[in-house]
């Protein structure tokens, strides 16, 4: 008698082929049939289905009808691809190399160095992701490039404030070609993403460490002693040489970082951070989050006519607001100053900041309008264009109107580090604008990434044409054309304002420099750590001695003279003023 309990569910449902009548076992129940028949003698009963969700040889349980779904995997779990492989020993050395250069060299102050440790960082992002199958495309090349371009900053410019911006942006740009997103919420988490691969990155880094000390200790061993013997050696020996020879020790003292006892915790913690982020680079360049995943609903599509009419309205009121303006560029600033009994100066500066928050707040009343925005047919689209487009247009219009009001402010104040922030900032804005409108023609695909590639380049801009310059460059042609100047404000700018502030007559001159040329005979960066702003301030400076600028500032100042702040009685120089 054959065993039919060793049969399986899907041998169980597949019909028999039908057998002559009369045999026991082979006849089928009709359709008409409505009581089983007998079990024929002699065979088996049929085994009990076996459930889908046990037909798997683990042991499983069947799902809960009360529950909605099953537990979900962390969202950045699911968002990152799986597990890389073991880290590689090129990857592994470049991360060794980031971190040794940094504690070597950020040390000192930020220049050229901060280039030299981007290198082996991409380097080791670069074989990670190789190792990993990816590939190059053309915008992670972008912000690659944009990224190390904007490092070239700090090794170009003395100030400070560009500088702190340039480093955000630059690993704002790292991140985002390592993430390689898209969307506008992709571009915005992919530029922060970075943090999120720090654990993981370390964890991998610690795995791939142990695996290779476990299976090469002999290796391990002689790599080590002959690393430390070659120390030994250039120690012994560099010292000698530098003993018997000024020049060499000069020579050698410049290339070979000033490590002291005071300063190993520094040192030691500037290691841990170039390790922590190159690991996290190469981490995130072998399994990057896809923060493109995360879907971001669409808003309801409202009425034609609720939509659009407070949209029309909104433009009619900056139609109003521009014609105003125009008539003023034209020539109405007496019958304005008549009837409002201000000054040129104040005219031009009062409404500057209530111009910027317009531009910033209209940018959010496209971006909700467009998430509410009536679609599904052509003329849908076609009014979303038509009443957008003119509401930028407008917009453009009154950007360019908060720049003329800056440009007569500075002409009548003076030049500071606020207003040409803000003025870059609005300059910016506009740009913005000018996307958006190619976006409604040519499609908005590219937009988000269009946008912070904007916003980098404008932040490379903004260094690259030293701001601090620019600032003492305006400030010493106003003094030359009969205007006021402070002083004891221009001083307190970085080093690159030197070329410009040099070309003032004494004793202004010396009084400008004196404090610019004390910190900077103070200081004691190596040639890494200082840039080619602190370098020409130095050629400069070289010419006069600290001792001739302060007597020169001071006899000044006992005859009455310094800073010089006459010339504009009405109007004076407010570099403190928040306008």
């Amino acid at each position: 008698m054959s065993d039919h309990t060793s049969e399986t569910p899907r041998q169980e449902d597949a019909p028999e082929r039908s057998e002559p009548s009369g045999q026991a076992g082979t006849s089928e129940p009709t359709a008409l049939s409505k009581a089983p028949l007998p079990e024929p003698r002699g065979v088996a009963p049929e085994p009990p289905k076996v459930p889908a969700y046990a037909q798997s040889g683990r042991q499983q349980h069947p799902p809960n009808p009360w529950q909605p779904g099953q537990p979900q995997a962390p969202a950045l779990s699911r968002l990152r691809p799986a597990r890389p492989a073991i880290i590689q020993s090129a990857t592994l050395y470049s991360v060794l190399a980031t971190a040794i250069l940094s504690a070597l060299l950020l040390g000192d102050g930020l220049g050229l160095n901060l280039l030299i440790v981007a290198v082996p960082a991409a380097l080791a992002a670069f074989f990670a992701a190789q190792a990993a199958g990816r590939r190059l495309r053309s915008w992670t090349a972008v912000w690659a490039v944009g990224g190390l371009a904007l490092l070239a900053v700090p090794a170009l410019r003395d100030a400070g404030w560009p500088t702190f911006l340039a480093v955000v942006s630059a690993v704002a740009l790292g991140s985002l070609a390592l993430h390689g997103s898209r969307s506008w919420l992709g571009v915005f988490l992919g530029s922060l993403g970075l943090f999120s691969s720090i654990a993981e990155g370390l964890a991998w880094g610690g795995r791939g460490v142990r695996e290779r000390m476990a299976g090469s200790r002999g290796r391990l061993g002689v790599v080590f002693r002959t690393t430390a013997v070659a120390v030994v050696l250039l120690i012994v020996f560099g010292a000698l040489f530098a003993s018997a020879d000024a020049a060499f020790a000069d020579v050698l003292g410049n290339l070979i970082p000033d490590v002291s006892v005071g300063g190993i915790p520094w040192r030691l913690f500037l290691f841990v951070v170039g390790l922590i982020g190159a690991l996290a680079a190469a981490y995130t360049a072998a399994a990057p989050v896809r923060w493109d995943g995360i879907a971001v609903r669409p808003g309801k599509a409202r009425g034609r006519l609720e939509w659009a009419l407070p949209l029309i309205v909104l433009n009619l009121l900056f139609a109003v607001f521009i014609a105003i303006q125009l008539t003023v560029l034209l020539g109405g600033y007496d019958k304005v100053m008549t009837e409002t009994d201000l000054s040129y100066s104040q005219y031009a500066r009062q409404g500057f900041w209530q111009l910027l928050w317009a531009t910033l707040l209209t940018l959010l009343v496209i971006a909700l309008a467009l998430r509410w925005s009536p679609r599904g047919r052509g003329s849908d689209r076609t009014l979303v264009r038509s009443v957008l487009g003119v509401l930028c247009l407008l917009t453009l219009i009154v950007v360019a109107s908060a720049l003329r009001r800056m440009d007569l402010y500075v002409d009548a104040y003076g030049l500071t580090r606020l207003r040409i922030s803000v003025a870059a900032v609005e300059l910016w804005l506009g740009v913005v604008l000018v996307l958006i409108m190619a976006a409604g023609v040519f499609g908005a695909r590219l937009l988000p990434r269009a946008v912070a590639a904007s916003a980098a380049v404008a932040v490379l801009a903004f260094g690259l044409i030293s701001p601090d310059g620019l600032i003492a460059e305006q400030n010493v042609q106003r003094y030359r054309n009969d205007h006021s100047i402070d002083i004891d404000y221009l001083r307190g700018l970085s080093a690159d304002a030197v070329p410009a502030l040099d070309a003032l007559p004494e004793p202004l001159r010396s009084c400008a420099l004196m404090d610019i040329e004390r910190s900077l005979r103070d200081s004691d960066d190596p040639w890494y750590a200082t840039s080619w702003g602190e370098a020409r301030a130095r050629d400069i400076l070289r010419k006069r001695s600290s001792n001739d600028l302060a007597q020169a500032c001071n006899a000044s100042r006992t005859s009455g003279g310094g800073s010089d702040r006459g010339g504009d009685g009405d109007d004076p120089y407010d570099p403190y003023d928040p306008y």
